[in-house]
């Protein structure tokens, strides 16, 4: 069981004010700190016993330590003109063409985005999102016929803490994020929670399942936990 407890300021950083959420953890022994890659939140976990302001002494301790994972961080990429973003692990040149009346498309290492510049970041975004829901929907659906196994709704939202989940009703969401990421990376992904529709745990039949629907398992994986939440830089 986990209390969260109001910590008496944020955390000033390399001239960013950052988060600081704290939580009282029961059978926790030490402090532990960590900075979240995504939310740039500072999180700080403290035993019972220990006084707020002894783990208010701990974060001033670690200054050093939350700067280098700080400048660790990958860059914030805005959906703007001129910026560079992956389009399944391919990236492409956001072109901006007011004049234009085509709403998005990919050309030639670019992606074009027509209309007024206020409202390219949510046009771009709108765009990926529907790339992303064509590539899952196919992947999903392709899949589950070769377990025969049937998947419900798909919805596409963007989770921090998970790229998929599928329900025990067989609906699978996913994180639109995906489409940024290399295809083998995607792939494996809706591998993983078309596997669920028939095994709804992680056991060894599981992977075998896993296994049989893609190929890329370990590369994935390895890809997911070195680069997955540098996709939630982009668009932020």
């Amino acid at each position: 069981m986990a209390l969260r407890a109001q910590p008496p300021a944020d955390v000033l950083l390399g001239g960013k004010t950052l988060p600081l959420e704290v939580t009282r953890r029961k059978g926790a022994v030490n402090m532990t700190l960590r900075l979240d890659p995504i939310s740039e939140t500072v999180r700080l976990v403290l035993p019972y016993r220990v006084a707020l302001s002894e783990g208010m002494e701990f974060v001033e301790s670690r200054r050093g330590w939350l700067q280098q994972h700080l400048d660790r961080l990958p860059p914030r990429i805005p959906f703007a003109h001129n910026q560079e973003i992956p389009i399944l692990g391919v990236h492409h040149r956001i072109e901006h063409m007011p004049q234009a009346k085509r709403g998005v498309w990919v050309e030639g290492g670019a992606v074009f985005v027509s209309g007024k510049p206020e409202y390219l970041a949510r046009r771009l975004r709108d765009f990926l999102k529907e790339r992303a829901r064509q590539e899952i929907s196919r992947a999903a659906h392709d899949k589950s016929q070769e377990i025969a196994a049937k998947v419900g709704r798909i919805t596409l939202k963007d989770t921090k803490g998970r790229w998929g989940s599928c329900t025990p009703y067989g609906d699978l969401a996913f994180s639109w994020r995906l489409v940024l990421a290399p295809a083998h990376v995607l792939d494996y992904v809706v591998a993983h929670e078309v596997a669920h529709l028939q095994e709804l745990n992680h056991s060894a039949r599981f992977w075998r399942l896993v296994a049989r629907l893609t190929t890329h398992t370990a590369e994935a994986k390895s890809w997911l936990r070195r680069y997955g939440a540098g996709l939630h830089r982009y668009g932020s």
